[in-house]
């Protein structure tokens, strides 16, 4: 039987939103307060889809937990001042996303960046009113690679699981994908460095591009995710 996808749902970061000039310019800003030189822009996008903690752990080696914890806040409060500033969809991305719903598809969004960064930056890059799904890293009680987080976003959008395919750029992704039984799709121009061997990760597909990604919805597949 031919398996029919019906709900498409991105990681943000690096897949959805190229966001790496900004956390690159807010954490030299924070290294330039500690007294530091910045660091050069290719080695902080490696690490933007890792989250806070790793560009925490980039920009002044390991911490105490208390002391590491007070830098990560400063650096996303930072980052809350200049949210939008260079953000945008990648290339492509809005016809991708135009593609997505004349075919009819829902979409949504599962990230583990905090709701109150989330929330306005949908807003900042006017795709509030058009994810119809949403689920950031405080949503719930878990977070990826915890499958809850897309098995909650498949269920706000009235689907099953194996009707999903997850799109991201990062280990964690696919392995929440596989957990929650969806197909898993690999954003290869989002924020993959040279050490991450995303060739092993678990995986239907992979993008160089975001249009590549209607290609893949409209080839005819069979089977379990």
């Amino acid at each position: 039987m031919t398996r029919i996808i019906r709900g498409v749902l991105f990681d943000l970061d690096g897949t959805l939103l190229d966001t790496a000039q900004d956390f690159h310019e807010s954490l030299n800003d924070l290294r330039k307060e500690e007294g530091l030189e910045p660091l050069d822009f290719e080695t902080v996008r490696a690490q933007v889809s890792h989250g806070g903690h790793a560009l925490v752990k980039l920009g002044f080696g390991v911490l105490e937990p208390e002391a590491h914890e007070a830098m990560r806040m400063r650096l996303l409060n930072i980052y809350r001042k200049r949210l939008a500033r260079h953000t945008r969809l990648f290339e492509g991305g809005d016809e991708m996303l135009d593609a997505i719903e004349d075919r009819g598809l829902s979409w949504g969004i599962v990230t583990n960046k905090p709701g109150w960064l989330t929330d306005p930056l949908l807003v900042e890059v006017n795709l509030h009113g058009r994810a119809r799904a949403v689920v950031s890293g405080d949503t719930l009680s878990e977070r990826k690679p915890h499958p809850m987080p897309l098995l909650h976003a498949a269920q706000t959008l009235g689907l099953q699981p194996q009707e999903c395919v997850f799109v991201g750029d990062a280990e964690r992704d696919c392995q929440a994908a596989e957990a929650a039984g969806m197909y898993s799709v690999i954003a290869g121009f989002g924020y993959i460095g040279d050490d991450d061997r995303a060739d092993r990760w678990f995986q239907h597909g992979w993008l160089d591009t975001p249009l590549d990604l209607i290609a893949w919805l409209d080839r005819p597949r069979n089977g379990s995710a």
